[in-house]
């Protein structure tokens, strides 16, 4: 997780620590243009694309942020280039393997939610072991929706518990929100306060489709791999400014 040295290490003077968010979601958005815009491979903005996420997590350890949450890789991806879907699955299993020892060192505890069934053999291997060495970790929740999509989340979730009606060991007037999420990828977490997504567009991309019921929302034009501490410090100051009243007057 060793990232270039930065001049925001501390929580900016001018944000509340007691109203910053709890947890933090982020649509990386920008990789493939950053580079067309260098005349690189799109899979050098990739490559970029790590550097910031290892930023963001370091910064969001060192403000006092307990959980962020990266969309890595959507189910529609499966339909990009084999190459670059390739390059990625590597690239997952590559990072995970190199800073893994870091991780536990630096108390991070690694979710990964999504249909992780469909992954490659040896990222699973890579992804079953990060998890299981992190799970005591407390000092921030990392999450990472791998082959995530919001809408087959929510029919898995449907279709385990009809299987549970089905079989009487649930009444149908017995779902409520609360059983409902616990049949989701993200089970046990708490929701997302603010959904960052880079790049200018605005759209949520099958994302996190329940959990961002009532999550602030902010756009920054930054393409991805140039998002770093100072274009956080501007979204934590836009989060900051709004007035969540949760459908409430």
């Amino acid at each position: 997780m060793t990232v270039k040295p930065n001049n925001l290490e501390k929580l900016p003077e001018d944000l509340d620590r007691n109203r910053l968010p709890k947890h933090v979601a982020v649509i990386m958005d920008g990789n493939g243009r950053w580079a067309k815009r260098r005349g690189l491979p799109r899979i050098m903005g990739h490559r970029r694309g790590v550097d910031a996420l290892k930023d963001l997590l370091r910064c969001c350890k060192d403000w006092g942020i307990p959980a962020l949450t990266a969309y890595a890789f959507s189910t529609e991806n499966w339909g990009r280039p084999l190459e670059e879907v390739d390059f990625l699955m590597t690239l997952f299993e590559r990072v995970l393997r190199r800073e893994l020892e870091e991780m536990v060192q630096e108390n991070v505890q690694i979710k990964f939610v999504g249909n992780l069934k469909a992954l490659p053999p040896s990222l699973r291997v890579e992804i079953e072991r990060s998890m299981t060495q992190t799970q005591d970790n407390n000092a921030i929740r990392f999450t990472v929706a791998t082959n995530y999509g919001g809408r087959e989340e929510i029919l898995q979730a449907c279709r385990a518990l009809a299987t549970q009606v089905q079989q009487g060991i649930l009444q149908p007037d017995e779902i409520d929100e609360g059983l409902f999420a616990s049949y989701l990828y993200t089970s046990g977490a708490q929701d997302p306060d603010l959904l960052i997504r880079t790049s200018g567009e605005m759209r949520i991309s099958n994302f996190l489709l329940w959990q961002l019921a009532y999550a602030e929302f902010y756009i920054s034009e930054t393409l991805w791999p140039d998002f770093d501490r100072a274009e956080f410090h501007r979204a934590l100051e836009a989060y900051q400014q709004r007035d969540r009243r949760f459908g409430k007057v």
